[in-house]
């Protein structure tokens, strides 16, 4: 790694101003409102913009464009976007691989030069040998929007399904490549989502929708149906395996065990307020017809089997233990018994894998990874000595294998993959990336505060060493807070070069996620919700505190479940943040339930149909709480066309409704990104959105030039 020193560049403001701020309100497009009002259990809630909903309508499509204009007229005019831009393409152009994986005499691995839209798949015979391409998504679509969502490879290795979504959304296709021509089979396997393909014999199982009636992006997903594709037959002789019509909101998933043994049926009723999972198995060794229970009934308990060991199957489980333990469920003798006992430190969902006859079980003590390896009867036999203070991932394989590969992160440490040897149990650096990147330049480090209601809350910050605790510092607080995802440490080159301006990124670890187990995410669920606000808010009065920044100078930002935490925390703390970028947010919080599978989320939020949830939910979703008189921060929306997840009404509506309400200097923008979804669909499309998102963060903090940092 080289590093170049940095040159102070001045430019001359344009008319935004010093403050980045407009010295007029900007004009932003019109949107029309109705008298639309819903009835919640006797409460009147207008909403004037559904109509907005309409993703097809040419109304709503000149309403995107009109705002788009504004949003990148405005971007435009900042001097350094172009800089920062030139910036992140420097600092993520190097080549970044996935860990392999091995079957049979092939190990399998992607590889990204380095601004490839989408990474290449490639395989090699040995770790010594010449990597040939298998699949290369770049050439599936003229922008580069076609992504890679499935590769599962049969038992034997000559077949693999491959599944591709479009422009972002989460919509799936499936095709079958046989390995030796890397040629299709004629069939394709349409309306696919929420599945793995789980190879059984010649086929395999799959999970699809019936094709959605009207948008496709947009219409309610209901019925959920697993089916059996027979390989050289086309889709409409699948045999379908399950399906329950009379819960049209389930979730049914099957896979197998590596021995196909085993076929694993998942349901899941999270529409119902359910957060835990059934499970079923069928035992092909026995000639079983019918699916046997291992969990007949859906609870607020998972279940998710690691791997069979003959007769038992290994589960990972959170019952009767909020921090998660693995079971040995004997399919013989209907029989269930602790194999690893719970812990104090909390075992993160699917973060126990099998490999080498050995169970790898990621702990996750203060956010940070530590992996103990067991054997299948539940005996420890080691911990893997991880390089630093971190987060590692992988660790899966075959039964036979002699090594696993892993892949170590933190703040700044780039993604770095090791190879693990399983008899003497040494790790050894596998493959390690060159960024244009000092790391010794910057520290971390882990901080406690306190959040409204006592509760000790965790916050890594990253900064240039010698930084000075005076309030200046441009900060970057991001956050999450919700479905038991927990936020550890990573690196991402795209932070780069927001720490090189001397910025300050704190990540805090809310609640409603999983960094202290079970009890932690159900702190920050439905009628909880508010707690998860309190924390953040928390979070940045302790930034403010200590001095690392003020109000001025600090931004807000998260995605999806984060989108929202931003558009609830500036309605009620607005005059805290200087700058807010909700993302794909969920912005009504009375509706979401009522597109694409928005209703799966009703086991973490609550439901606008239940009287005392929608009484939470009304308190702080963030279309319904904008208020007047209130001086928001410059805010920057970001959304695109195909997100069927977050579907972009909720953005839409958000963003007409605050540009109607506040009154002041503040710009509210919003940007709608085209042939993207859930996030940036590819390379090119990530790199302007940081771009447009920094740039944005800078300008709005009266930061009238950058310090230029040379490349390579």
């Amino acid at each position: 790694m080289r590093y170049l020193g940095v040159i102070h560049v001045c430019f001359m403001l344009s008319s935004l101003g010093v403050q980045g701020q407009a010295t007029q309100p900007l004009t932003y497009p019109h949107a029309r409102k109705t008298d639309q009002v819903d009835s919640y259990h006797g409460t009147q809630v207008a909403d004037p913009y559904r109509w907005l909903e309409d993703d097809r309508s040419a109304e709503t499509a000149e309403w995107v464009k009109a705002e788009n204009k504004v949003t990148f007229d405005y971007l435009a005019q900042i001097p350094y976007r172009k800089q920062l831009q030139n910036r992140l393409e420097q600092v993520y152009n190097y080549p970044k691989y996935s860990a392999p994986s091995r079957k049979g005499e092939w190990f399998y691995f992607s590889k990204n030069d380095g601004l490839q839209n989408q990474a290449v798949l490639y395989r090699q015979k040995g770790l010594d040998g010449k990597p040939e391409l298998v699949l290369d998504p770049n050439k599936l679509s003229t922008d580069g929007t076609t992504r890679l969502g499935a590769f599962s490879l049969s038992k034997d290795g000559k077949y693999a399904v491959v599944g591709l979504s479009k422009g972002g959304s989460d919509w799936q296709e499936y095709q079958i490549m046989d390995l030796a021509t890397k040629q299709y089979l004629p069939e394709k396997i349409e309306w696919v989502k929420v599945s793995g393909a789980a190879w059984q014999g010649d086929g395999f199982y799959y999970s699809r929708y019936p094709k959605p009636e009207g948008s496709a992006l947009a219409a309610k997903n209901e019925n959920h149906q697993v089916f059996y594709h027979k390989l050289n037959t086309p889709q409409s002789a699948d045999k379908l395996v399950y399906e329950d019509a009379k819960n049209p909101q389930r979730f049914h998933i099957l896979r197998t065990t590596d021995d196909e043994r085993f076929a694993l049926l998942s349901v899941s009723d999270r529409g119902k307020g359910k957060d835990g999972n059934a499970l079923f198995f069928l035992d092909a060794k026995a000639g079983s017809k019918t699916f046997a229970p291992v969990v007949a009934d859906i609870t607020d308990f998972s279940y998710d089997v690691v791997d069979n060991d003959g007769d038992r199957l290994l589960i990972l489980t959170n019952d009767k233990a909020p921090n998660s333990k693995v079971v040995a469920f004997d399919t013989r003798k209907k029989t269930l018994a602790d194999l690893i006992p719970e812990k104090p430190e909390p075992i993160a969902e699917g973060s126990v894998q099998a490999a080498g006859g050995k169970l790898f079980v990621e702990y996750s003590k203060d956010v940070v990874s530590k992996i103990d390896v067991y054997d299948y009867a539940g005996k420890w036999e080691s911990e893997v000595k991880l390089p630093a203070l971190g987060s590692a991932g992988g660790f899966g394989g075959e039964k036979d294998d002699k090594f696993v590969f892993y892949t170590f992160t933190s703040f700044t440490f780039p993604p770095t993959i090791y190879r693990y040897d399983i008899a003497t149990r040494k790790s050894t650096v596998f493959r390690a990336p060159e960024v244009d990147f000092k790391p010794d330049a910057y520290e971390t480090k882990q901080v406690f505060y306190t959040s409204k209601d006592g509760t000790k809350v965790p916050m890594f910050l990253t900064y240039r060493k010698g930084l000075k605790l005076d309030g200046t510092n441009p900060t970057l607080l991001y956050g999450y807070g919700g479905f038991n995802v927990s936020l550890p440490p990573s690196f991402s080159p795209f932070r780069i070069p927001f720490l090189e301006q001397g910025g300050v990124y704190a990540q805090a670890n809310l609640r409603g996620g999983s960094e202290y187990g079970e009890k932690w995410h159900e702190q920050g669920m439905k009628l909880k919700k508010q707690n998860v606000f309190d924390d953040f808010i928390a979070a940045a009065e302790y930034l403010i505190a200590q001095k690392y920044t003020s109000p001025a100078k600090l931004a807000i930002q998260g995605g999806s479940n984060g989108g929202l935490l931003v558009g609830a925390v500036m309605n009620q703390r607005p005059e805290l943040f200087r700058v807010a970028i909700p993302q794909v947010g969920v912005m009504d919080m009375l509706r979401f339930h009522k597109f694409t599978i928005g209703w799966n989320w009703i086991a973490d939020y609550g439901s606008s149909d239940n009287p005392d949830e929608f009484k939470a939910l009304y308190a702080y979703s963030p279309i319904q709480n904008i208020k007047p008189g209130l001086n928001y921060p410059a805010t920057l929306i970001t959304t695109a066309d195909h997100d069927d997840r977050v579907v972009p009404a909720h953005s839409f509506k958000y963003a007409a409704t605050l540009q109607e309400v506040y009154k002041g200097n503040n710009p509210v923008l919003i940007r709608i990104d085209t042939n993207s979804g859930h996030g940036a669909s590819n390379t090119k499309k990530n790199i302007e959105m940081t771009a447009d998102i920094y740039s944005f963060i800078f300008w709005n903090m009266g930061i009238a030039s950058l310090k230029e940092v040379a490349g390579k």
